[in-house]
């Protein structure tokens, strides 16, 4: 039997293995270097980046529930500028494939982030998080509808210019995914991040009160996988040429095949790595294993395999 091909393709960027960070979970991968090689990753997914500094959210903000946990961190981060200076050229001594995760509170926000970002080298894609409360229409989420989203993504590819890989991560809070998938899609990403948290609230019984500072979070791990794995077989299936990054509650090599088998061409673990900072490398030897035991010497011949003969 002959080697596994194990690469992976978005827009114009090949990948060496389809295993990458979940942005938000990892920051910019220093934690995890202690426990193996960044670069034995196809990618690491950066925390969301802002223009400025962010603190947070007050605490308590983080909650457990059954099969996954809330967060409600705020995106805290450095700001652009100190991330530039320190983080990325740490990545990229490290060999590190590099995916930059940026968010805004403003269409204008997103525009400048990806100015920035503009002649940086060393970096694969950028994902653009629209996942984002939209504080110039009173706080909707830029990815809960078509013309928030689509003008978003306007201006990151009109700042970024055509060779850097745009990556939408979608919000599946919303009534019809596919619908705002085609419409990013038409904007001119080249891929598509599938499913961010899902919006959920935890009441303490004891107190009677919210558990978290923020009262509502995002929830992940186990519990939303089905949801992940819905989402991305509906855009697959409308979609079949758009490459998905897909991430929901992935903790095993299964977890990941199923999701691949969906339609993704690639796999972001999260969660699972706040119980086994190894959980990224684990999962890529059990998916090796699985697409091995099913005869499939070509990794990308296992995307969307569910959807043949349907």
């Amino acid at each position: 039997m002959s080697a596994l091909d194990f690469s992976t393709k978005i827009g114009s960027k090949r990948f060496s293995n389809p295993i990458f960070t979940a942005s938000g979970c990892a920051s910019s991968g220093q934690e995890l270097s202690q426990f193996f090689p960044l670069s034995s990753l196809g990618a690491v997914v950066t925390k969301s980046i802002m223009t400025k500094p962010r603190t947070g959210r007050a605490t308590p903000r983080m909650a457990e529930t059954p099969s996954g946990m809330l967060n409600s961190i705020g995106l805290q981060g450095p700001g652009i500028d100190t991330f530039l200076e320190k983080d990325i050229p740490w990545l990229i001594e490290q060999q590190a494939k590099i995916i930059i995760s940026i968010a805004g509170e403003t269409v204008d926000e997103y525009g400048v982030l990806a100015r920035r970002l503009r002649a940086l080298s060393g970096i694969s894609a950028v994902e653009v998080n629209i996942s984002c409360p939209n504080v110039e229409n009173r706080g909707q989420v830029f990815a809960c509808h078509p013309d928030t989203a689509v003008a978003v993504i306007e201006s990151v590819r009109r700042n970024i210019g055509g060779e850097l890989p745009i990556i939408a991560k979608l919000s599946p809070d919303v009534t019809d995914i596919v619908e705002i998938a085609g419409a990013v899609i038409n904007a001119g990403v080249d891929g598509l991040a599938l499913i961010n948290t899902l919006l959920g609230m935890v009441i303490d019984t004891n107190s009677m009160r919210p558990k978290l500072a923020g009262k509502t979070g995002g929830l992940s791990g186990p519990a939303i996988r089905p949801v992940a794995v819905r989402a991305i077989y509906q855009v697959h299936q409308a979609f079949p040429n758009t490459p998905i990054v897909g991430m929901g509650g992935v903790a095993s090599g299964q977890d990941a095949f199923e999701l691949i088998l969906a339609g993704a061409s690639a796999v972001s673990v999260g969660t699972a790595t706040f119980g086994n900072p190894n959980a990224a490398m684990q999962i890529k030897e059990e998916l090796s294993q699985l697409l091995t035991k099913n005869g499939l010497n070509d990794f990308r011949d296992a995307i969307g395999f569910a959807h043949r003969g349907i």
